[in-house]
């Protein structure tokens, strides 16, 4: 067995040593003392120019060693401002942890990999996981620290443009395109906006809210991010550390405003985007933006990126008889506030996190409320359970936490989630018995993997418990199965059993159209035929169409949670700059 007392800084080190050399002379056959046979490598734009995981080792080789001579990897070492290597568990699994960093032909990159003793070799230490990732191209480093802009051209020429006309000329676009257009100001847009900044890449965000943050601002009244603060952040700019633990949307709406301002990003409200057609031959968009005051501008920028998130198009299923009903009748995207509806009856169809929210804020308000549940859902309490999943934010540092979430192969982090979905349902054990025993159709995930792979695949489906769950229990809050539903009438719901569920309100959450639907009504059927499908994760292990280059040159996509967009718009950022600067061709594949 290993002796654990020895250096682990050491032995890893041997290992990055012994890696560096195979990279300069691949040799096949080495590999098999590097890796385990289950090994896995995620590779993020550093060798490959893509964000590809490859599983097993003979797969693994055979990519490194086409690879390696074209990126050139040297310099692999330990990263010494970085947590030290240690012996950590993920999925499971007991292996020394090491971070480290290496240069490219044409970057500087980070990476982890963890070591595990190989039983049938001798306990050899090799490879159960690599990562390597790309931070930044040579020659067009970020501007930060002791390299920041000095302002010289505004502080010192007492007769030129002072900063305030800059920020003004720059943000106008009078007499210029972007090379980026950014589609969606939440935090998609602005993480990425932000990236791009600090590469210099000229870009500007619009959104079609009258007010930056509107987004969230104008949202159902109790809602609060779900997951913690220290998860949260924007890049650049971490959150006071005297923010609540969960943020009001606000407060998040607030801070998006004070971002843009901060970060010099460049920002049009009131403006809609109308669509795009793409010139092959030039290399760029011809897009239609319609303003507030309803004048419309044409711009082409070279690259799109759509960062609205869901589509924004709600998803209305077709439920038969449902115009026979003459009340008021909402997608959860237009409800506000239940203090309108005090002492009204509402119904709220769909269980998701919205669904939830909305009937508690509806009960709370003094509405008589009943949920329809129309398929089984995810219920987890919001503590400690669905904070399971972001247990390393709660120590190191939050440049070492993302690189550590980056580094999981989907396989392995499946893995790790249904043992986590395992302990949140003992927690959880008294709250599910109650759901259950008044009927609550529960599920965990596909195979058991709990709700970030709900998020992941589908957008949702299941529901942080912040007490409607105790109300549904306590029958405060009715529960009706949609199955048991024969039709809607002018005052409400008939039931198959004859009875009426009386309603003044009826809220559908019934969640958003795929991005697809969005991309196809704004660029045709061409184009999305040409992207195919948007998040989700097909046949392969990572999103698809997110992040990176898509099936139609110049067009992206980016989502997610806050530490989704702040961990992955770094990745996007680098390809649009390699692009602009020739270093990467526009189609998939080419560099």
């Amino acid at each position: 067995m290993l002796d654990r007392t020895k250096d682990i800084a050491a032995s890893a080190q041997a290992w990055l040593d012994a890696f560096e050399h195979l990279l300069s002379k691949p040799e096949p056959a080495a590999f098999d003392d590097l890796f385990l046979a289950d090994s896995f490598w995620r590779d993020v734009l550093a060798l490959s120019w893509n964000l590809q995981t490859l599983a097993g080792r003979e797969t693994m080789t055979q990519a490194l060693a086409a690879l390696a001579p074209k990126a050139a990897p040297a310099k692999f070492e330990i990263a010494s401002n970085r947590a030290p290597p240690r012996w950590v568990t993920r999925a499971g699994t007991n292996s020394i942890e090491a971070i480290f960093n290496f240069e490219t032909a044409i970057g500087r990159g980070s990476g982890i990999v963890r070591l595990v003793p190989d039983s049938s070799d001798g306990d050899r230490l090799k490879a159960w996981t690599l990562l390597t990732a790309l931070d930044e191209l040579k020659g067009f480093e970020e501007q930060l620290g002791t390299s920041r802009p000095r302002g010289q051209a505004y502080s010192r020429d007492f007769r030129g443009p002072n900063w305030l006309d800059l920020r003004n000329a720059s943000r106008d676009y009078a007499k210029r395109d972007p090379a980026v257009l950014v589609v969606g100001g939440g935090q998609a847009g602005l993480a990425i906006a932000a990236r791009l900044k600090q590469l210099q890449v000229d870009t500007l965000i619009v959104d079609r809210e009258a007010r930056i943050g509107d987004n969230w601002r104008k949202r159902y009244h109790a809602l609060t991010l779900h997951n913690q603060v220290q998860v949260n952040h924007l890049p650049y700019m971490p959150f006071p550390p005297n923010w609540p633990t969960y943020i009001p949307k606000d407060k998040l709406a607030n801070w998006f405003e004070a971002y843009v301002d901060a970060m010099e990003l460049n920002f049009w409200t009131g403006t809609e985007f109308e669509g795009g057609a793409y010139d092959e031959a030039k290399g760029r968009w011809a897009v239609a933006l319609r303003r507030a005051d309803g004048s419309k501008r044409t711009m082409h920028p070279r690259h799109v990126i759509m960062a609205t998130g869901v589509s924004g198009i709600a998803n209305i299923p077709d439920i038969p008889t449902l115009d026979n009903f003459r009340g008021t009748l909402v997608h959860s995207s237009r409800y506000e506030d239940g203090e309108i509806w005090i002492g009204k009856r509402a119904i709220v169809i769909g269980t998701g996190n919205s669904g939830h929210d909305i009937a508690q804020d509806l009960y709370s308000s003094g509405a008589e409320v009943t949920l329809v549940q129309r398929s089984p859902t995810l219920v987890t309490n919001i503590e400690p359970s669905a904070q399971l999943a972001y247990a390393t934010y709660n120590e190191g540092t939050l440049e070492d936490n993302d690189l550590i979430a980056a580094s999981m192969p989907t396989p392995l982090a499946k893995k790790t989630h249904v043992m986590l979905t395992e302990q949140s349902k003992e927690l959880d054990k008294e709250l599910l018995d109650g759901l259950a025993r008044v009927g609550f159709k529960l599920d965990f995930g596909e195979a058991g993997t709990g709700w970030q792979f709900k998020y992941l695949t589908r957008g949702g489906g299941y529901y942080f418990n912040v007490g409607c769950s105790n109300l549904i229990v306590e029958d405060k809050i009715k529960l009706r199965q949609f199955d048991d539903i024969e039709g809607f009438v002018a005052d409400g719901a008939r039931m198959k059993d004859g009875t009426i569920v009386p309603a003044d309100l009826i809220v559908l959450s019934t969640g958003y159209k795929p991005q697809e639907y969005l991309m196809r009504k704004l660029f045709g059927d061409a184009v999305a035929d040409r992207v195919g499908p948007v998040w989700g994760f097909g046949n392969g292990f990572e999103l698809r169409n997110m992040y990176a280059r898509t099936g139609q040159p110049g067009l992206w996509f980016i989502a997610g949670s806050l530490a989704q967009c702040r961990i992955n718009s770094k990745f996007l950022a680098l390809q649009i700059k390699a692009i602009e600067e020739g270093i990467l061709g526009r189609e998939v594949g080419t560099a």
